[in-house]
């Protein structure tokens, strides 16, 4: 039987649409080219929303001198741009600020891939769209196809002009709705000619440049195409948001391999439009092998510029680490579920056509896919190599490794001349300058130790082959022993360079696991949140070798909680660039999109119930951090979060915790209250209203019985109040013993002639040595010690029971033993039988508030004491120990 489809609504198109539904909308006006009437059309738009009753503002239209755009203007309301100074002139610019404060319903912003003036917040216009969306402002703009960031190679090979000004592909992508503004070719060009697209003096530089009728087909095709897949997208969200079944395909993933060549940023937008047609997710990975680890600077900057394009773009980057590449790849690729890989095929270098063994990466890749789809793009154009400026100087060689390679050149002949004297076999001589560049390739590199080889192969034919000082080499022997000695030392040079760079790598790693490791440790034992703040802050500014901030929110705004070395502010521009990362949850600053004139970057310390924080950091370098440096920025940013979090929920469960405890000493004093205050003043006016209306009636004894037992009840309610207003004491701290020297026995005879009434039914047996010592106490506390005591214990004990006193002492300890014969106190209760208001849980229905064992330890601690529970004589009841400290000289004893 066929399983039925699963009708229910998908839960990432129902969150993506409750997304869409908390921020501004945005309209895209998109043409093919300049001219096609996208800012006429727009502002055709607004003006039916203004009739419509919409608040709609233009905050930036660029009409370029044309009429009939410029009369579509009267009517709107339009805000003054701002002026932006650089470099000691004016620009106007949108103001960003005055819209966001305005806050109209529907903002009109033209060219959408527009490039700010230096000194704005944002490098693009695009970005100050997304501020504008996350305010809840509607915004329709204008786009052409050439500026999306996807398509930027594509359009280049076709027009021949490299698009500067661009917008990501997931900008474009997440636009809740998309406008074509179509004409055709011909009618465009006519437009041109006729003066109504650029002004006249541009326009035949323009023609000739751009608006060819083949050029602008393509880019109408190209404009249609994507028009159309946002279409088919929109549909098939709606379908799963609504539940409506169709023929869904599987979950596809890209992943898109780079490497350091020429070719990695185009690969990044072929595979960006190969997960865009499929609607599936991408990454764009490279391959760290120990011979990479020798690629030029501008090389390895390239690949740094691909993989920040791809996060751009909106892909998930990986740097892997093995010595296959191929294999390395396929391997996270079957990890990861990839279905296409995308790869390049270079161009046939000169060495490749010597070696026939020799497989590129694609045909590797290729023979071990299996069941994955592989998409190999063929190598573009090559470029010719830039000519550098005769100005630029060449790298100098660093005097270090030269004074190296030159002593180390010169040591090896000298052992060579040393060698020779005793007639020892040239190859020995070999070794030597072998040693020499192994040296040298281990110390400073593998271009030195090039160098000290041929050096030392040159070294080696003048000194020591015949004929001697000169480079003339007759022995065949000779010309063999000094070719493999050549092979044998650039070989050296270049294994030991490539270990030794890996040893450097390794320790790099080693470093920042380290780091990592130390990090979690520190924040993991901190107990404050000051203590989680300053280990965030020192850990980053020792990973970076560079200076840290950690700012916290405090009352709206930022404040700098911690920051290594110490920092106390922040000039406008940077403390501006950490409100935009605390407010939109994004990067910004130093070698940003975003403020990139502040001196600093600012990184969101985020969690799953949002940001705690923001992490400051500052290098010496303009660039914004590599890749893997990002990501251990973003590790140690997710780490001091959880650790801030952390330290937050516990101070949230503290409190939750007092209050707990507060809400139950209340219950507790009311339950106390309405029971312990009530029942006494029950029986006290009882008692009263008998005596007053019964009085003349009564007899002697009933009279006295009456009398008795107000007054009976009224001591009772007099000790509820006094142990009441002894607790409060306790609390506050404001009970002192006022000590005197005492005898223990009048002590305890007083407590007992006190319970006099309480213990009727009981007896008290007291058991007490001959010759107790004094000691030095407050007499009127411990009598109260002593009396509540006997008090707990006539309440559990049963009547005509025993009731049992015992002091002793050991010359250190005098200990007072009170015991019942009652139910006893259960082992796990002992503790707890001293905190405020517990009484143990049992169904003899005993009066008491369950303060008296408290204010007893309370004032047997303040004298230095101890007060516990154990059980009574032979097993039998309760007993109640006190112990207090004997001075070590008594008045009146010889010492």
């Amino acid at each position: 039987m066929p399983t039925p489809p699963d009708l229910r609504p998908s839960p990432d198109a129902l969150l993506a649409e409750a997304r869409r539904d908390q921020r501004g909308h945005l309209k895209i006006f998109l043409g093919a080219a300049p001219g096609v009437g996208k800012t006429f059309a727009m502002l055709s738009a607004a003006h039916e929303k203004l009739r419509a009753g919409v608040d709609v503002l233009a905050g930036v239209i660029e009409h370029h001198g044309r009429p009939e755009t410029r009369a579509l203007l009267d009517g709107l309301p339009l805000l003054p741009l701002a002026e932006v100074h650089h470099r000691g002139r004016s620009f106007p610019e949108m103001d960003l600020d005055g819209l966001l404060q305005r806050h109209p319903a529907l903002a009109l912003i033209d060219e959408f891939a527009h490039s700010n003036v230096p000194g704005s917040r944002h490098l693009k216009r695009w970005q100050d769209v997304e501020d504008l969306l996350d305010a809840g402002i509607d915004v329709y703009t204008t786009l052409n196809i050439q500026h999306l960031e996807g398509l930027n190679d594509v359009v280049e090979q076709i027009t021949g002009i490299k698009v500067r000004e661009t917008v990501p592909d997931s900008v474009f992508a997440a636009a809740d709705a998309i406008e074509l503004i179509d004409l055709p070719p011909d009618d465009l060009i006519r437009r041109l000619q006729d003066g109504k697209v650029y002004v006249p003096d541009q326009a035949r530089r323009a023609m000739h440049h751009f608006f060819s009728p083949a050029t602008l087909t393509s880019l109408r095709e190209m404009a249609l195409r994507h028009a159309a897949e946002r279409v088919d997208r929109q549909m098939v969200d709606y379908m799963r948001a609504h539940a409506i079944s169709g023929p869904w395909p599987s979950r596809e993933r890209v992943m898109v391999c780079l490497g350091t060549g020429e070719e990695a940023e185009r690969l990044v937008r072929i595979g960006r439009r190969s997960a865009e047609r499929r609607g599936s997710a991408w990454s764009a990975v490279t391959v760290e092998t120990p011979g990479s680890l020798h690629g030029s600077p501008a090389r390895q900057a390239a690949l740094d510029a691909a993989l920040r394009l791809a996060e751009q773009l909106g892909a998930e980057t990986r740097t892997l680490h093995g010595t296959d590449v191929a294999s390395t790849l396929l391997d996270h690729a079957r990890t990861t579920n990839v279905t296409l890989i995308v790869t390049g095929r270079p161009l046939p270098g000169p060495w490749s056509r010597l070696w026939p063994w020799y497989r590129p990466l694609a045909d590797r890749i290729l023979a071990g896919s299996g069941e994955i789809s592989v998409l190999v793009v063929p190598p573009g154009e090559r470029k010719p190599a830039a000519i550098a400026p005769i100005a630029d100087p060449v790298p100098p060689f660093p005097w270090q490794a030269a004074l190296l390679t030159l002593s180390t050149i010169i040591g090896a002949t000298l052992l060579g001349g040393l060698i020779d004297h005793f007639d020892l076999p040239l190859a020995n001589i070999s070794v030597a300058y072998l040693m020499a560049v192994l040296l040298v390739a281990i110390r400073a590199g593998q271009t030195p130790a090039i160098l000290t080889s041929l050096a030392c192969f040159f070294s080696f034919n003048f000194f020591f082959t015949e004929p001697r000082y000169t480079f003339a080499i007759t022995d065949s022997q000779n010309i063999l022993t000094i070719v493999f000695f050549l092979l044998a030392a650039v070989t050296v040079s270049k294994l030991a360079a490539r270990l030794r760079t890996q040893v450097d790598r390794l320790r790099e790693n080693a470093r920042r696991t380290e780091t990592l490791y130390a990090f979690g440790r520190t924040v993991s034992a901190a107990v404050t949140q000051d203590d989680v703040l300053w280990a965030v802050a020192h850990h980053v500014a020792a990973t970076l070798h560079g200076r840290s901030l950690v700012l916290m929110p405090d009352g709206g705004t930022l404040r700098i909680a911690a920051g290594y070395p110490p920092e106390d502010r922040l000039d406008d521009t940077s403390a501006a660039a950490a409100d935009w990362a605390w407010n939109n949850g994004r990067m910004a600053g130093r070698g940003t999109a975003t403020l990139p004139a502040a001196g600093w970057l600012f990184l969101p310390m985020k969690t799953a119930r949002g940001a705690v924080g923001i992490l400051g950091v500052r290098q010496d370098s303009d660039q914004p951090p590599a890749p893997d440096l990002r990501q251990l920025l973003d590790m140690l940013a997710d780490q001091a979060a959880i650790a801030i979090e952390r330290t937050t929920l516990v101070g949230d469960i503290e409190t939750a915790r007092v209050a707990t405890e507060r809400e139950r000493l209340r219950a507790a004093l009311l339950s106390s209250l309405s029971h312990d205050l009530r029942t006494p003043l029950v029986s006290i006016m009882g008692a009263a209203s008998s005596l007053i209306t019964y009085g003349p009636s009564l007899t002697d004894p009933q009279r006295t019985d009456l009398s008795q037992t107000i007054q009976d009840e009224a001591e009772r309610l007099n000790r509820f109040v006094q142990n009441l207003l002894d607790m409060t004491r306790l609390e506050a701290g404001a009970l002192r013993p006022k000590t005197d020297w005492v005898d223990l026995p009048d002590i305890i005879e007083a407590a007992r002639r006190r319970a006099g009434r309480l213990l009727e039914r009981h007896t008290v047996r007291i058991t007490l040595p001959p010759a107790l010592p004094l000691i030095c106490v407050d007499p009127v506390l411990i009598e109260q010690v002593v009396f509540n005591l006997l008090d707990n214990a006539r309440k559990y004990a049963p009547p005509d029971s025993t009731i049992t006193v015992w002091a002793g002492h050991d010359g250190q300890t005098l200990t007072l033993e009170i015991s019942d014969q009652g139910p006893g106190i259960p082992p796990e209760d002992r503790e707890r039988v001293f905190d405020m208001f517990y009484r143990v849980d049992r169904n003899d229905r005993q009066s008491g508030t369950g303060l008296g064992l408290a204010i007893c330890r309370g004032i047997v601690t303040a004298h230095g004491g101890t007060l516990q529970a154990d059980s009574g004589l032979n097993g039998v009841g309760a007993s109640l120990i006190l112990r207090l400290p004997m001075p070590e000289t008594v008045p009146g004893v010889p010492a």
